[in-house]
């Protein structure tokens, strides 16, 4: 029997959820890290709000990254 769909596609399930667990939780973190900055000091909400954007820009990537690999798994031959 050949398992190697099977195998693949396990793999790929873990590859982006692995990889998709990390960058959520630190939007989590940096989300609520902003609102609260905000909250305590709204006038340099113009600064919290472009680092934030940057922030989650970079953490975003992660993901992608994540999703990227998984295809690879997914299609390699």
């Amino acid at each position: 029997m050949d398992y190697s769909n099977g195998i693949k596609l396990i793999a790929t399930a873990l590859a982006y959820g692995l990889g998709a667990i990390g960058p959520g939780i630190g939007i989590g973190i940096l989300f609520s890290k902003a609102v609260e900055a905000i909250g305590r000091n709204p006038e340099a909400e113009n600064k919290i709000r472009v680092n934030m954007l940057l922030g989650f820009a970079l953490t975003e990537t992660l993901a992608i990254f994540a999703l990227v690999i998984a295809l690879i798994i997914r299609f390699a031959s």
